[in-house]
């Protein structure tokens, strides 16, 4: 408006109500973001009261008033409905029993669940000696605290733009929460049986509070989408507007050489501020909404590195993906839980890499040994190389995009329970340990409700070396419902006609979902392929939905990191 009053030339009834308009909307953004879904209001109220009245009449538990109605409706599309009824039932008020207000009380209590098992958590150390032991309950420890963050999140929205980009970050959130949970389970599961035994119990409130969340809001969602409403309660959004988080500053950067114009120089020769990479991150600002660019000159840092939660909005740039290279060695075999043998691990949200190599050397014989993991969300990987063997790429949790990248691996090397898309990346098995089979992913979604997955799009699968003494498939279902979809990718013929290995025994449970479309060259032939109901033949409607745009809202983030993307097919 300063511009407009400058030239003094605009009416001031038209300037009045121009002004009125602004802060109009500006209040309308304000509601829907202190009520992430108010949607519910108008279109869950329908559903609960539908579901109410049918449950009503085939229930004879509870009071039979209102509100034991209504709690018992919303508790069952939920995967554990008596927990669900035993946590709300006593907290709903007369007069209080709207959707949203039910979704937020069990979020609360999933909150206050995860809070207290955090806290006393360290009860588990007690009589433990092994190193390794240690270090997976610490994981759990800091895991646990990642599930507070995201419930925390869930309950106040971050900057979105539409009620319909607010039901995708809580059920990202949501998702999120019960990955952090379920990977402290599988931590303790590598070291010890009955302790992990005793932390599954440990946790059985926690994790069942919070899948309810989560399958509160999908329900929700998915009724939004089936009566075709999510257009119509959308706050206006124009895309073709920048993120509100990218500043004019990252809109420079974006045009120019970022390496000129990085907030930190590190380099081995001491011509940058910092020789290591640590020592850069440490003096990146804490939760700050402005880009910090770390520019790594080209050498290979032997270090073992972690973006820290705290640490947003940070790019690393190289002088080339196989020229500045970040590497490790730590692994399974040699004492330290996967979750821990990272070489770079990111939690921090908004995070960016451009031309940079990430590797562990273990070796097949160490068995996991992760080069790269991330469990940040909206988190961008451009012309990166990300090379180890088994466990090489651990796509953790929360939405990521990887675009021209090299990802070479034996075992499982593409594993995670993220929402992530590989695009136009070429990702390259390699000679596995002797008597060893390779699996390019093993996905692991534990919960229905979790939008979660891997999709593998426009990218070129070939073999690194000779694998003809090799057997290699495309995957194989670590958890119950792991969802894998390759579509548009070029198979070399290196790949089993099979195409899918099991985890265990001889198939695969029916509740996973896989799929090919759209597939060429002569690894992509599938008539010969596994006769599983979970390796479904989907339409381009339902392999859309595992696009960056579908699938990780990719339109409204990935333009700031400045990579170029394919937003459908």
């Amino acid at each position: 408006m300063s511009l407009f009053k400058s030239y003094g030339k605009v009416d001031e009834a038209e300037q009045a109500r121009l002004e009125a308009q602004r802060k109009t909307r500006k209040r309308i953004i304000i509601i829907g973001l202190s009520s992430v879904i108010l949607v519910g209001v108008v279109l869950a109220a329908v559903f609960v009261t539908i579901s109410a009245r049918n449950s009503h009449d085939n229930s004879k538990e509870g009071n039979g008033d209102a509100v034991s109605a209504a709690v018992r409706a919303i508790c069952n599309v939920t995967l554990y409905k008596e927990s669900c009824y035993s946590s709300l039932g006593l907290l709903v008020q007369p007069g209080k029993i709207q959707p949203e207000e039910l979704f937020k009380l069990a979020i609360g209590v999933a909150l206050t669940e995860v809070s207290k098992a955090g806290q006393n958590f360290y009860g588990f150390f007690k009589g433990v000696t092994d190193n390794r032991t240690k270090e997976a309950l610490d994981n759990c420890g800091e895991l646990l605290g990642l599930a507070i963050d995201h419930l925390n999140s869930s309950l106040s929205s971050g900057e979105v733009s539409s009620i319909h980009d607010a039901f995708e970050d809580i059920q990202t959130w949501l998702s999120a929460a019960g990955t952090y949970q379920q990977t402290c389970i599988d931590g303790l599961e590598e070291v010890k049986e009955d302790l992990k035994n005793s932390v599954v119990n440990y946790l059985k409130n926690s994790t069942e509070f919070t899948s309810n969340s989560l399958a509160i809001i999908t329900s929700i969602s998915n009724a939004a989408s089936s009566l075709n409403l999510r257009r119509l309660l959308s706050l206006p959004y124009h895309h073709d507007e920048a993120p509100k988080w990218l500043r004019s500053e990252d809109r420079r950067l974006l045009g120019e050489d970022l390496r000129s114009k990085a907030n930190i120089i590190v380099a081995q020769d001491g011509t940058g501020k910092y020789k290591t990479i640590a020592d850069a991150l440490k003096h990146v600002p804490e939760k700050s909404n402005n880009r910090t660019v770390i520019y790594v000159k080209k050498g290979v840092y032997y270090e073992n590195l972690r973006v820290e939660k705290t640490k947003w909005n940070v790019m690393i740039i190289g002088d080339g993906m196989t020229r500045t290279i970040v590497s490790g060695s730590l692994n399974f075999v040699d004492g330290t839980p996967t979750f821990s043998t990272a070489t770079f691990a990111v939690f921090g949200r908004n995070f960016i890499a451009r031309g940079m190599g990430f590797r562990n050397t273990a070796g097949p014989q160490k068995h996991q040994a992760v080069a790269l993991m991330t469990s940040a969300d909206q988190a961008v990987y451009y012309r990166c190389h990300i090379d180890a063997f088994q466990d090489t790429l651990y796509a953790h949790a929360n939405r990521q995009f990887y675009r021209e990248c090299n990802i070479y691996g034996t075992v499982d090397f593409i594993f995670g329970n993220s929402a992530v898309v590989i695009q136009n990346c070429s990702i390259m098995p390699k000679m596995p340990m002797q008597g060893q089979q390779n699996t390019i992913t093993a996905q692991g979604k534990v919960d229905p409700n979790q939008n979660t997955g891997i999709s593998i799009q426009k990218c070129n699968i070939a073999p690194s070396g000779n694998l003809s003494s090799v057997r290699t498939y495309l995957g194989r279902p670590w958890k119950n419902y792991s969802t894998t979809v390759y579509m548009q990718s070029t198979m070399a013929s290196f790949i089993d006609p099979a195409g899918w290995m099991p985890w265990v025994g001889n198939s695969a449970p029916d509740t996973i979902f896989y799929a090919e479309v759209q597939n060429v060259g002569p690894g992509a032939a599938t008539n010969n392929r596994v006769k599983w109901k979970g390796l479904r033949a989907i339409s381009a409607r339902q392999t859309s939905k595992f696009t960056v745009k579908a699938f990780l809202q990719g339109d409204r983030w990935i333009p700031a990191s400045g990579a170029p993307y394919s937003p459908d097919l």
